[in-house]
């Protein structure tokens, strides 16, 4: 041990006699552990993004959302319809195709048919006013069932969920978001009190927990701040406030005149209906039979889509993995690089200090002492690379994750990884040289001046 001491404390001398030089042959390392440091951010970052996202969806989830169509859309029958002017479901020329919409009918044929549904949950987004105490405030009414709540992952701060009898019969009751709460009653338990929401009064029986979610992750999946709402059970919404599916004798009269009435109204009953299946290798046949069921429904138009976020997601994440491949190469690349670039250095250190290892050798160190001498000296530099380049990568991570909204999470284990590598180039790439050295004739080393 003191042998192996003795030639680390040479090693160290002989970096330190040198430091410029080993600056510059360590920066083959900084920038390679750099990259590494900075690509292993952002794949982490990336991953827990999508694990996130992952949270707010749920998992093995289809989600069908309505699309009111306009002329000519629809899919083929629509726009033969556009064209010829008629067809089976009495559509008039330069008229919408008529169709029930996404409705509570098409929630029980989904039920009827799949035998693999392990929950369904139907949606009502309706646009309100809130009122509470003289305060008000535009807000979204949210009619649903405590299914809802499940397969989005919400939880109670305080009170309770719908019970079975408010479900069935349209009672004033609801659920409020954390926002809402800190909004109408900051000072006070809202649970049991009233508020206005449109022209009803509603009895809050339950406050959902905050939901934290980042900006990005809420456009990405196209879902709302769930603390901003009001939620209530569907058989409330569509008595209480709105229900589009119900024709009414202003419907009638407008569909009297060819041109009078927007195009674009809302005809849907619901505005999203989220299935889970029981196994996740039968999501893609589950969403294809179910556009199937829907087509046949809504009277062969497709005013609505079927898609699987889970894979979706899947897919990101497959992306984001050739991604991280990439940048993992560019990072061996500068690697490699600096590996060779440490044994250039030694190898000319050695051919610089052949006197030098004469006069060891004539002194009694052995052809081992001259391979742990330099073989130290090379995992020195190499681990002065690392360690300035572990420094370097993080600071990167930081300035990308600011610069370009990427998130990036820098691990303990990439740290590790990083100086495990730093480490084990200085000890691959410093061998030849050490050996090299080692091997020199000590008669020979002591004749060149």
């Amino acid at each position: 041990m003191d042998r192996i001491f003795f030639n680390f404390i040479l090693a160290i001398e002989g970096v330190t006699a040198n430091t410029m030089r080993a600056v510059l042959t360590a920066l083959g390392i900084v920038f390679g552990v750099a990259a590494v440091i900075a690509m292993l951010a952002i794949g982490t970052g990336a991953k827990q993004s999508i694990l996130d996202q992952m949270k707010l969806i749920g998992t093995n989830n289809i989600v069908i959302t309505s699309v009111v169509l306009k002329e000519g859309e629809g899919g083929e029958e629509t726009a033969n319809t556009a064209s010829n002017g008629s067809s089976n479901n009495g559509s008039k020329e330069g008229r919408r195709p008529w169709s029930p919409g996404l409705t509570l009918e098409d929630v029980k044929s989904i039920r009827t048919v799949l035998p693999n549904v392990e929950r369904i949950s139907p949606e009502i987004v309706l646009q309100t006013n809130l009122i509470q105490s003289g305060k008000t405030q535009k807000a979204r009414a949210v009619g649903v069932t405590n299914a809802f709540f499940e397969l989005n992952n919400l939880k109670l701060a305080s009170g309770d969920f719908f019970h079975e009898i408010q479900m069935e019969g349209g009672h004033p009751v609801c659920i409020i978001g954390q926002s809402v709460r800190i909004k109408f009653f900051p000072e006070t338990d809202p649970v049991g009190q009233y508020i206005k929401t449109g022209t009803a009064w509603m009895k809050i029986i339950g406050v959902l927990e905050k939901r934290i979610a980042s900006k990005e992750s809420l456009e990405n999946l196209g879902i709302r701040d769930y603390n901003n709402d009001v939620y209530m059970p569907v058989s409330t919404a569509l008595l209480r406030l709105e229900n589009r599916a119900k024709v009414t004798s202003d419907d009638i009269q407008r569909n009297r005149n060819d041109n009078d009435g927007p195009e674009e109204d809302n005809y849907h009953q619901l505005d999203k209906v989220v299935v889970r299946v029981e196994d996740s290798d039968q999501l893609q046949v589950s969403a294809e039979i179910i556009a199937k069921i829907l087509k046949r429904r809504h009277k062969n138009l497709v005013d609505f889509e079927v898609e699987v976020p889970e894979l979706l997601l899947e897919q990101q994440q497959k992306t984001q993995d050739m991604f991280n491949f990439v940048l993992a190469v560019i990072a061996g690349i500068s690697l490699l690089v600096g590996g060779i670039g440490i044994m250039n250095i030694m190898l000319a250190s050695v051919l610089e200090r052949i006197k030098e290892i004469g006069v060891r050798r004539s002194l009694g160190a052995k052809q081992n002492d001259i391979v742990l001498q330099f073989l130290f000296e090379a995992i020195f530099i190499s681990l002065l690379g690392g360690i300035i380049g572990i420094l370097l990568g993080v600071g990167a991570a930081k300035i990308i994750s600011t610069a370009a909204d990427i998130p990036t999470v820098v691990s303990g284990w990439s740290i590790a990884l990083s100086f495990g590598v730093a480490a084990s180039v200085g000890l691959v790439f410093g061998l030849f040289p050490a050996r090299k050295a080692a091997r020199q004739d000590p008669i020979k080393a002591l004749r060149i001046d």
